[in-house]
């Protein structure tokens, strides 16, 4: 997928992953890079660092603020030919407590899986317009291997990588190319939810940069499932030895915990 004058609209783009694909496609020659967010402080602290980017404070669990994503960018950039979706939030769940409530308990759900959904369900009409498009999920290498104290974010992530291969098929004869980045245990603020747990002991981090190169150039070569990092083992695992993989995680992660 060439990169090059493409015009890409990136959900989460303040931080972490999705500020690193702004920083990276920015050297790759996008004409016109995009980025939602949900925190308007942090949208305007990134407009100021980075002014030729366009940002929109956005929250992808909400459909009417999709609505009204779609209107602006579309209307702004008619030759928007790229989306990534990375809006995500990831919790330390314990699912016996109690005073989690009904609304909470979905949260996960609400951004990484239904949002993916509804963002691509509203563009992709636009998208099938363009000369060439393509749309990039990121996943997890948690889709494959649940982690123990992520619950809701695990089940999340497995919906995202099920959903983009039947999406990938489903479009096979369009010109919309379906990719899908599954990171492995990278260093974003998404850790941040676990500043109890020493994470470097349950599972090594990715560097962020080093994550994103990888995804960009496998997106470069159409390789549309791309594993960074133990994201290729976390799969391997999860196909050959599921049980094993989630006790020796669940062991490691008691382990980190008593450190």
């Amino acid at each position: 997928m060439k990169l090059q004058n493409s015009t890409i609209l990136i959900t989460g783009g303040t931080s972490g992953i999705g500020l690193e694909f702004v920083k990276q496609l920015n050297q790759q020659g996008a004409a016109n890079i995009i980025i939602t967010g949900r925190d308007s402080a942090r949208v305007e602290a990134i407009k100021k660092q980075y002014p030729k980017i366009y940002t929109v404070q956005s929250d992808v669990s909400d459909a009417g603020q999709i609505e009204q994503l779609f209107k602006e960018v579309t209307q702004k950039f008619p030759a928007l030919n790229i989306i990534i979706n990375n809006a995500g939030i990831m919790r330390n769940l314990d699912l016996q407590d109690t005073t989690i409530s009904l609304d909470s308990i979905t949260k996960e759900i609400d951004t990484n899986l239904s949002g993916t959904i509804r963002m691509i369900h509203r563009f992709l009409p636009h998208l099938k317009t363009q000369p060439a498009a393509a749309i990039v999920n990121i996943s997890s290498g948690l889709a494959f291997v649940p982690f123990p104290i992520s619950p809701v974010y695990s089940a999340a992530k497995a919906g995202v990588h099920a959903y983009t291969q039947v999406l990938r098929l489903q479009l096979k004869a369009t010109n919309v190319k379906v990719f899908e980045v599954a990171p492995p245990s990278t260093e974003t603020p998404l850790q941040d939810a676990f500043s109890n747990i020493d994470l470097e002991r349950s599972a090594p981090m990715m560097k962020v940069d080093k994550m994103v190169t990888e995804a960009i150039q496998g997106i470069l070569k159409d390789k549309t499932e791309i594993l960074p990092g133990m994201a290729k083992m976390l799969k391997i695992m999860g196909r050959i030895a599921p049980a094993f993989a989630m006790k020796m995680m669940d062991k490691t992660i008691e382990k980190a915990k008593r450190k």
